[in-house]
């Protein structure tokens, strides 16, 4: 399947995540991102370098600044179970507005197009790095990585693209 790309709908699928309250639900993103402005990212692995030292760190930094431009939700998906997901988000302590959403089974990254097998390195099926900007379920920004290269996705990118 080719990558979700600019001019596509996000397509729906069920994630998993922990509310305020600590009790895992199973969410639709197409409830958290109809008639809104969201930002969806990607990253190959919770508790991995780049992605916890300045993916995910970027944009909990930057949340407010996003918000003030519009950003209704910023939510992450990661190929990780939800329990992985909840712990990885309790070391952003500071974080008010990233959503840890769990794709266990890696079937919504596959929906997306932006599988990424990293068996060869012990790691199985796993998500590409990746930031998606959507208003109202239409694509109108796709910064997909190529490899392991974290040039595109980060939150100044998708600041500059607001």
């Amino acid at each position: 399947m080719a990558p979700i790309g600019v001019g596509s709908t996000l397509p729906d699928g069920q994630l998993a995540w922990f509310d305020e309250s600590e009790q895992m639900q199973q969410v639709s993103i197409h409830s958290l991102a109809a008639g809104k402005k969201v930002i969806l990212f990607g990253v190959p692995g919770a508790f991995t370098p780049t992605c916890s030292n300045q993916h995910v760190p970027g944009f909990i930094t930057q949340a407010e600044e996003l918000k003030a431009k519009g950003v209704d939700e910023i939510l992450l998906v990661s190929v990780n179970d939800p329990f992985v997901m909840k712990a990885w988000a309790k070391t952003y302590p500071d974080n008010k507005h990233v959503k840890f959403l769990a794709d266990g089974a890696a079937a919504y990254t596959k929906a997306l197009g932006l599988e990424l097998d990293l068996s060869e390195k012990g790691l199985g099926l796993r998500s590409r790095r990746f930031a998606l900007l959507a208003d109202d379920l239409k694509v109108t920004v796709a910064n997909v990585e190529e490899g392991g290269q974290f040039t595109i996705s980060g939150a100044e990118e998708i600041l500059k693209a607001l």
